[in-house]
């Protein structure tokens, strides 16, 4: 099974990440840019579950940041993509950016939304006093898209709104279809990322579910936003881009043996469809999966390049598994780099996304 995406055009002229170096994105730039981790360990008065470290947002909590109305019932997930959404749309005087109306649409990537707020209500329903009491607030967390249609209640975004699942490559998937959206002229402005929360739920899911080869991956959450318009669209509202979007593919594997040949076809593909050359890519940001199909992710990309060696955008060791939202960090990653480096402008950056439910990616951008 293969999926494709290609055209010259549009533009990512903004972004956003609520990471675990906080909530701007000046300081996800500084941090990744000066390869800090942001593993810490957790506080136990706090936190419980089987992990004793990760990346966490710092001081996070939804009520604080965003204010306490509208925020009582508020999940954590749904907390992060309304910040990070919130931070894509300010200008640095706390206005709305211009060009962004109300017909913007917003396609956000997730795993299973938050899998804390999913366990939380089905345990209520359950240890509760008959009949069944629960709180009624709390259901719409227990929806796949909430956070989004929270984006949109939030921000006042009418346009399309979408939530895309897709494990690792998520970020990738909500990426092509809001290119898609744009150019079916269902929108002209599109705002796309993911998002994944850290929770003593999720930590357990991912504890009983990892293989052993994979047990070592600190957990990591946060949201990273990308704001995708036509170059008219750009120019007209005086943002000169910062990079464009070339190629997505996507490709299918069954067993891990698959991964790096599936993988390499998929990378190989989108380079073919963006008119590049293996040795015009400067930055690759891989997914830094763990265990063996981390190894076939590296493997696949020796392959293609057979012999040119890319320069490496640090992610996942730097943040964690923030998994849902990793292939929007490792977007966001390549354009805090690029930021930070002028002689980049006009290079070729690819990211790679591996996800354990088999599927692939990547995305071919030339930086600008």
């Amino acid at each position: 099974m293969e999926t494709a995406t290609a055209r010259r055009g549009p533009l990512i002229t903004a972004w956003s990440a609520v990471s675990p170096y906080g909530l701007e994105r000046p300081e996800f730039t500084a941090g990744i840019t000066a390869g800090r981790t942001a593993a810490a360990a957790l506080d136990r008065g706090v936190w419980d579950g089987p992990v004793d470290t990760a990346c966490l947002v710092p001081g996070f909590d939804s009520k604080t940041v965003l204010g306490r109305k509208g925020t009582r019932s508020m999940d954590r997930v749904t907390g992060l993509a309304v910040t990070a959404v919130g931070r894509l749309l300010q200008d640095p005087e706390g206005a709305r950016i211009p060009g962004v109306g109300e017909d913007a649409g917003l396609v956000l990537g997730t795993n299973t939304g938050s899998a804390q707020s999913m366990m939380d209500f089905t345990r209520d329903s359950v240890v509760q006093e008959k009949p069944f009491y629960v709180d009624p607030m709390r259901f719409p967390n227990t929806v796949m898209n909430c956070a989004a249609g929270q984006c949109a209640i939030w921000h006042k975004l009418k346009g399309p709104n979408t939530t895309v699942a897709g494990g690792r490559a998520s970020g990738l998937l909500a990426l092509n279809y809001a290119l898609r959206l744009q150019r079916s002229g269902h929108t002209r402005t599109v705002l796309c990322g993911a998002v994944e929360e850290f929770s003593p739920a999720r930590a357990w899911l991912e504890f009983h579910t990892r293989r052993p080869d994979e047990a070592d991956g600190i957990l990591g959450e946060g949201a990273a936003v990308l704001l995708l318009e036509s170059a008219e669209a750009a120019a007209q509202y005086g943002r000169p881009g910062l990079a464009e979007v070339l190629a997505l593919e996507f490709g299918v594997f069954h067993t891990d043996a698959q991964v790096a040949p599936v993988l390499a076809d998929s990378v190989r593909r989108a380079l073919d469809r963006a008119a590049v050359q293996p040795p015009e890519v400067a930055l690759v940001a891989a997914s830094g999966a763990h265990g063996a199909r981390g190894a076939a992710e590296r493997e696949s990309l020796d392959a293609v390049f057979a012999g040119h060696e890319p320069e490496h955008v640090p992610g996942a060791e730097l943040i964690g598994d923030t998994h849902a939202a990793s292939a929007s960090f490792q977007t966001a990653a390549l354009l805090a780099t690029a930021e930070r480096r002028p002689g980049l402008a006009g290079s070729i950056g690819l990211i790679t996304s591996v996800d354990r439910d088999g599927v692939v990616g990547c995305a071919v951008l030339r930086l600008r």
